[in-house]
């Protein structure tokens, strides 16, 4: 038998599990601090999340390389890039986003290390241990940013294993080559669900999506809460043209029948749709935290942070990326989660007695958000 090889264990100031936006930005403000004793630790590639989405998906808040006027690119982790001027391109795919956040990681030669699974992060003395593929770490402080890709909520009704979740989908193109001429059930009328209704009429496939709520009916000036303009725009163009896309609100999918190759979809009021075409579940994201979940108390599904986004009931353990959410407001866009990094950092820095000089910086380029009051909506309709 070949001896079992020996797990490597070490000693960290900043652990920060995922290399997406929130782990490859809030590293690069570590870096900016002159912090040598972190590392990022990634189970896939750098990005992966956006690597994953379907080839059709594009960002749908715009980048616009503005920076030279004060105005950070809103896709930007850092105060000094645009992936507007890094990709030519205002809307990029996952894929192309991605390719964005490796150029940050090796401009700032942030200690990312790919392949590395965290199986379980425990409170030990002053300090967190957490296990991985590849090694015992100890850890001072860990940033959380491992986002929710993947924890879609791919289980919302009986019978949703009939259906396939849209995190699952590689290519829409791929996926209408598998369908009949039977319409297309979507279930869930937010950002997924409406790009995926508009990337599979595009391909000439008829479309129904069914929501609760219907979103595609509101405005607000938050687009965490309603459909972004991007996408209003895309939905409302496509339906002056005729697209086949129909919209239904006011259903709440109950469960999912299938039979000899037929699905039903249930919905309340007796409403039903029958297509041979597996339904997409558009329905996002659970609200855990996965492996870390105990070690923050929760509020309205929301983890519960502290000023600085650390966990109210462990300390040392800080959240950053789209689940951060502060009085109501959610943080789940990159423009507002990366405002959140420097404070995060400032926090650790202080703790450390490290030199939180180099932090001037994000303050004086709006990267820098402690005002919290700042963040009520404010805007007229003109």
């Amino acid at each position: 038998m070949t001896p079992e090889v020996a797990r490597k264990h070490e000693s960290l100031d900043v652990t920060i599990v995922g290399a997406g936006a929130a782990g490859v930005g809030v590293g690069a403000v570590l870096a900016d601090l002159g912090l040598d004793s972190y590392a990022i630790l990634e189970r896939d590639e750098v990005g992966a999340s956006f690597q994953q989405w379907p080839d059709e998906m594009r960002l749908i808040t715009p980048s616009f390389p503005s920076n030279s006027f004060g105005c950070r690119d809103l896709n930007a982790v850092t105060t000094d890039t645009s992936p507007a001027f890094a990709l030519d391109r205002e809307h990029p795919t996952g894929g192309e986003y991605a390719e964005y956040l490796q150029g940050v990681v090796d401009f700032h030669d942030l200690p990312v290390r790919t392949g590395v699974e965290v199986e379980s992060v425990q409170r030990h003395d002053d300090g967190f241990v957490l296990h991985t593929s590849t090694g015992v770490i100890q850890s001072r402080f860990v940033i959380w940013a491992a986002g929710q890709f993947g924890q879609p909520n791919d289980d919302p009704f009986p019978g949703a294993g009939h259906c396939v979740h849209n995190t699952w989908v590689e290519s829409w193109s791929a996926f209408a080559d598998e369908c009949v001429e039977d319409p297309i059930v979507i279930v869930g009328g937010y950002e997924s669900g409406i790009d995926a209704a508009l990337a599979l009429a595009d391909l000439g496939h008829e479309v129904l999506v069914v929501d609760e709520e219907g979103p595609w009916q509101f405005r607000g000036p938050d687009p965490s809460e309603v459909l972004s303009p991007y996408t209003s725009q895309r939905l409302r163009e496509a339906l002056e043209d005729d697209a086949p896309i129909a919209l239904e609100d006011g259903i709440r999918v109950e469960r999912v029948d299938v039979d000899e190759g037929t699905f039903d979809v249930i919905g309340t009021d007796g409403a039903s749709y029958t297509t041979r075409n597996r339904p997409v579940l558009a329905t996002g994201f659970e609200s855990g935290l996965g492996l870390v979940d105990e070690h923050f108390d929760s509020e309205n599904g929301q983890p519960r942070l502290t000023e600085r986004d650390e966990s109210t009931i462990t300390p040392g353990l800080f959240l950053a990326g789209p689940q951060v959410a502060h009085n109501g407001q959610q943080f789940c866009f990159i423009y507002k989660f990366r405002q959140r990094f420097a404070v995060v950092a400032d926090e650790i820095a202080t703790r450390l007695d490290v030199d939180r000089t180099p932090l001037n910086e994000y303050r004086e380029k709006s990267m820098f958000l402690e005002d919290l009051s700042c963040c009520e909506p404010d805007m007229c309709d003109c």
